[in-house]
């Protein structure tokens, strides 16, 4: 069964609210090279609180994005990897994230334009 974007009870709403965040759509990015460690994404990013990027990974392995791997060692050490359904979101982000750095001039010179 496929979902309904454009129905406003179909559960599609809840995965573009997540594909659509700014901070997932950059931890997609940020994995696209494999697992990283908590510090490593939130240094690749930038501008993100810790609470944040906490709070996205969670919602984001809750939703099957990317799985959280925790290695018995002392200190602990946490990765970060996409799962085979986050990876498949890595194609069409990126031609996203490609368009708005192409364009970014364009829509800021609007923005200014409209005051």
């Amino acid at each position: 069964m496929n979902g309904d974007a454009f129905d406003p009870d179909c559960p599609t709403r809840l995965i573009l609210d997540r594909i659509g965040d700014k901070w997932s759509v950059l931890v997609v990015l940020s994995l696209r090279g494999g697992p990283r460690r908590f510090t490593e994404l939130r240094d690749a990013i930038g501008g993100v609180t810790p609470k944040v990027l906490t709070q996205t990974l969670r919602a984001m392995a809750r939703d099957g994005l990317l799985t959280r791997h925790v290695f018995a060692e002392v200190p602990p050490r946490v990765e970060y990897e996409l799962t085979p359904l986050g990876q498949s979101l890595h194609a069409p982000i990126q031609a996203v994230a490609d368009w708005a750095e192409s364009h970014v001039n364009e829509v800021m010179a609007a923005r200014q334009a409209a005051g």
